[in-house]
């Protein structure tokens, strides 16, 4: 079958598949559980009326409890098996994990990188949102420092690998090095700050995105409350940390959040970059390690990091929806 049939046949097939299921839910609903005849025919409209808009969310909450819930409680169950997946030890593949000084490494990392990359990407963003709206070619820059976005992490990863080369030729770290005479070496493999030289990789991806959001935001302040505060007597830094700022909070703790929840799943980076080795593991990387020799274990550090996204999550959606009241 052709691509295209094929496409046009599944089109069919969900709307059919969909206007089938509402039109034969209702009528099931109006004509044989709440039938509107009878003396009790109002008292069934109300009842189905109730039930109506569960028949309209029903596909949606069946769709994420098949593909969320599902693999959650699936997981969660998985990761209190042994490694043969056969044995029942409880609790035992965290115990184990929080035993280890790799696991307790790699929280410590992650730690790391939620503390620096949401903050250094969200104020560089927040910087340049505020410097190219003053520059004639500011559309020209902004282009230039969003460009990283449309790169994988594996990508950007590789061409960060050059400038991080050990060799002089290639690197320019160690070209500065020996052109003021000293020694090359390879910044990934000094313990603690080569994370630092993993999270610029980041950094230098998502200040784009934080720029983007910011400016639009920035934009949107009404020119009387800068107008006032000029008048005031206010200077350009007062205006902007203390008008600029505040009315833009909302949005900066939104890209916050967000950058933060995709540094809790970054993997592609450390992976490309250095393995893990060297002191460089954090939690999706670290889970990596056990995936195809101790599946219980895996799933232990999923369930870990899937209860460090969460509350994350849940603070980002509650702020979005303060955002649009």
């Amino acid at each position: 079958m052709s691509p295209v049939l094929q496409g046009i046949l599944t089109i069919l097939i969900g709307v059919g598949g969909c206007v089938g299921y509402f039109y034969f839910s209702n009528m099931i609903l109006d004509k044989v559980i709440f039938p509107a005849r009878g003396p009790k025919a109002g008292h069934n409209i109300n009842r189905a009326n109730q039930v109506r808009p569960w028949l309209f969310l029903f596909p949606a909450l069946f769709a994420l409890g098949l593909y969320l819930a599902y693999p959650v409680v699936g997981s969660f169950w998985r990761s209190l098996f042994d490694r043969s997946g056969a044995n029942f030890i409880g609790l035992g593949n965290y115990v184990d994990l929080f035993g280890e000084s790799a696991f307790r490494t790699a929280v410590f990392n992650n730690l790391l990188w939620v503390l620096v990359v949401p903050a250094m990407a969200t104020f560089f963003g927040l910087l340049i949102a505020q410097l190219t709206d003053r520059l004639s070619w500011g559309n020209i820059a902004k282009s230039l420092i969003f460009m990283p976005m449309a790169i994988s992490f594996v990508g950007a990863s590789l061409i960060w690998k050059f400038v991080y080369s050990a060799n002089p030729d290639i690197g320019i770290i160690n070209a500065l090095r020996t052109s003021a005479g000293m020694v090359a070496l390879d910044p990934l493999q000094v313990r603690f700050w080569n994370n630092f030289f993993l999270m610029f990789i980041l950094i230098w991806i998502q200040t784009g995105f934080a720029m983007v959001i910011l400016s639009a935001a920035l934009r949107g302040i009404p020119e009387e409350t800068i107008e006032a505060a000029i008048i005031d007597g206010a200077n350009p830094f007062q205006v902007f940390f203390k008008i600029k700022v505040p009315q833009i909070m909302g949005t900066i703790v939104v890209v916050w959040t967000t950058i933060t929840i995709l540094v809790l799943k970054v993997f592609d980076i450390v992976y490309t970059m250095t393995g893990g080795n060297f002191g460089t593991h954090i939690l999706p990387s670290y889970m990596m390690t056990y995936m195809f020799r101790d599946d219980g274990r895996a799933t232990a550090v999923a369930f870990v990091i899937m209860l460090l996204v969460l509350p994350v999550m849940v603070w980002n959606i509650r702020q979005a929806r303060q955002e649009m009241r």
